[in-house]
């Protein structure tokens, strides 16, 4: 199949500044200057390890998973590993970005922050007392990085407590989950996560309440309680997003996305996409091809 005008995802690993450091803390003019020398701007990528920026002044307009996002003055943007992503022009934007892989958190920190969850928060606008903190918290991770030499032993652990300190402002228990019940939260954190690793291979809730332990009706109300939705309709939003992501940015035929998604039919998997996305995949992908579809 000709590409026609379209980037295939980049799949991006974490590679250290220097052999073994854990993260990366950078000013967003750097990044600019990494990406031009590297001829990668505006490319559309998919990293394997998350990315936070902050912008202190100007105007970023970042893609991630179809949706801009306009991010301004103070405010903060989280793309998690796995998500596809599209940088605009960093030249009037003013700001850091912090780049770490997931193992490096500790446990704790993790479980409170939700940072297995790939449907975390993308855009956050702190306030008062919890903006102080954050700024203040990139600073001094700024600061240390910086200042401690590479060679030193108490590296890592420096490095891990600052960010911990940084993540744990973002700590907001109704963007992790919604607000479900305490007996709803492992539940769904539980199936979200094997959505998360089997939605290619199995689409039934009555496979994930099976293997899980839970009853299909413990899934969808923890579902439902947690995001709004049923737990049918969370698994189809994910195979939805996966499809659009390969229709956008992959060159395999419908065919070949299909059977990589699990359908064995073609047509089931066209039909299953038009129910849910409210078009074709042959008509997605025109559109987004002529930049029209969101």
């Amino acid at each position: 199949m000709v590409n026609e005008g379209f980037t295939a995802i980049e799949p991006v690993l974490y590679e250290p500044p220097s052999r073994g450091d854990p993260l990366e803390v950078l000013s967003l003019a750097e990044l600019d200057r990494r990406m031009r020398r590297a001829g990668v701007g505006g490319r559309t990528e998919r990293p394997g390890f998350h990315l936070i920026v902050h912008v202190q002044s100007g105007l970023l307009i970042h893609t991630v998973d179809f949706r801009e996002y306009v991010v301004g003055d103070g405010a903060w943007l989280w793309v998690r590993p796995g998500q596809v992503q599209r940088f605009a022009d960093l030249g009037e934007v003013a700001g850091a970005v912090v780049l770490f892989k997931q193992e490096f958190v500790d446990r704790p920190t993790a479980t409170d922050i939700g940072l297995d969850n790939p449907h975390g928060r993308t855009l956050w606008s702190l306030a008062g007392d919890r903006a102080e903190g954050a700024d203040l918290a990139l600073r001094h991770l700024r600061h240390e990085y910086d200042l401690i030499p590479r060679t030193s032993s108490a590296r890592h652990a420096i490095l891990r407590h600052l960010l911990s300190a940084l993540l744990l402002t973002f700590t907001d228990p109704q963007s992790l989950l919604g607000s479900p019940t305490e007996g709803h939260r492992e539940p769904f954190t539980v199936f979200r996560d094997a959505v998360e690793a089997r939605f290619a291979h199995h689409r039934e809730v009555g496979y994930y309440a099976h293997t899980l332990g839970y009853s299909p009706r413990t899934l969808r109300r923890a579902t439902l309680a947690a995001v709004g939705m049923g737990a049918k309709e969370f698994i189809d939003q994910r195979i939805i997003l996966e499809a659009k992501r390969l229709l956008a940015h992959e060159d395999d035929s419908v065919a070949q996305i299909a059977s990589r998604l699990g359908f064995h039919d073609a047509s089931n998997f066209v039909k299953y996409f038009v129910q849910r996305a409210g078009h074709t995949p042959a008509a997605f992908r025109a559109a987004q091809r002529t930049g029209q579809a969101s």
